[in-house]
């Protein structure tokens, strides 16, 4: 009996935690991580303030910690989307648009997790997440060039390149303003993953088969 007390308490508190960080991504998707503050976020999660300083100590570990899972769960949406793909240069169409899709989904969240301007402790584990996405995708290029599907040359600057063209080309503050508008959103990932293709070398007609092949089955599935 005891034990299961003790579980049930567990569990409790692992739904508390989840309440913050669901709270402050709410945050987070309305106002940038300005909007993550302590008060408010407690106030969401309908909790007290000092609550959430015994999960987070500090709003830096709260919002490192929001950053953390977020990398966690976009970079396994690129892998698994990757893993489905039929061949090593569909997996790379594959990850650039499910990242692109997923970024669109929620435009002002994706930008604030990955590059708004912030605080040096944010920006630290904003680093970790930019490098996670170059590191996935630096993955999928290099199995694509060892299977002499890419044209040959050096490509360690390939997915640096590319992470910080899907950035800016579609949630930075340059980028068009295709919220809440599905078929604008369709068309800048189709886009943003033909410029990947195609700056990697695959040319412009076999670079368009796979963002058709690839990029249409992954709106259907996000709808």
């Amino acid at each position: 009996m005891a034990y299961r007390r003790t579980e049930r308490v567990l569990r409790r508190l692992a739904a508390r935690r989840d309440a913050i960080l669901a709270a402050a991504q709410a945050a987070a998707a309305e106002g940038g991580m300005a909007a993550v503050q302590i008060v408010p976020v407690a106030e969401r999660a309908g909790i007290a303030a000092g609550t959430v300083y015994r999960y987070f100590p500090s709003k830096t570990e709260l919002v490192n910690e929001l950053v953390a899972q977020a990398c966690d769960r976009e970079v396994e949406a690129m892998r698994q989307a990757a893993a489905a793909a039929p061949g090593p240069l569909s997996a790379i169409a594959a990850a650039v648009a499910a990242f692109g899709t997923r970024a669109l989904a929620n435009r002002k969240l994706a930008w604030a997790l990955i590059a708004e301007p912030s605080d040096a402790e944010t920006d630290n584990s904003r680093d970790i997440f930019r490098n996670a996405l170059v590191a996935e995708l630096d993955r999928l290029i290099r199995a694509a060039a060892a299977g002499g599907l890419l044209p040959p040359g050096e490509t360690s600057l390939a997915a640096p390149a590319l992470v910080g063209a899907l950035i800016q080309g579609l949630i930075g503050p340059l980028a068009p303003q295709v919220d809440a508008n599905p078929a604008r959103q369709h068309e800048a990932v189709q886009s943003l993953t033909l410029l990947a293709l195609r700056a990697l070398g695959i040319a412009d007609a076999r670079a368009r088969g796979l963002v058709a092949q690839t990029v249409m089955p992954l709106r259907e599935g996000a709808a």
